[in-house]
């Protein structure tokens, strides 16, 4: 069974880089046609798509934080990471990594079928 974990500080000081790490087990992220995403919730709200990463290593970003946003990952370690720079207040949330099974027909249709716990991180000096 596929499971995910996300880790990183939960705290981080406004301007600077959000880092977090998903470990994912019993699957490999470079399996053909599963993408690798991030999420986060703020307090309150719904969720947001961040971006994810393909099993090829190619990436996509919601237009909104594009330009703070970077995902990366270390196929040895079966890892994929999420920065976030610059944030502020507002990018405090739970954020979450979670698998997008396509089918082979990329998003059309899509589900994210496994899901991290999630991780609070919070922005404050």
């Amino acid at each position: 069974q596929v499971q995910l974990q996300e880790s990183g500080p939960g705290l981080v000081k406004p301007s600077q880089t959000l880092s977090l790490t998903c470990t994912v087990s019993g699957g490999s992220i470079t399996t053909n046609d599963y993408y690798w995403s991030w999420i986060r919730q703020p307090p309150g709200k719904g969720l947001e798509w961040i971006g994810h990463i393909t099993y090829i290593g190619v990436t996509y970003y919601s237009q909104s934080l594009k330009s703070r946003t970077s995902i990366s990952r270390d196929t040895s370690k079966n890892q994929f990471t999420l920065q976030l720079s610059s944030v502020s207040p507002e990018d405090t949330a739970v954020y979450y990594c979670a698998r997008i099974s396509t089918g082979g027909r990329g998003t059309v249709g899509a589900v994210m079928d496994f899901w991290g716990q999630g991780t609070q991180v919070t922005v404050s000096s």
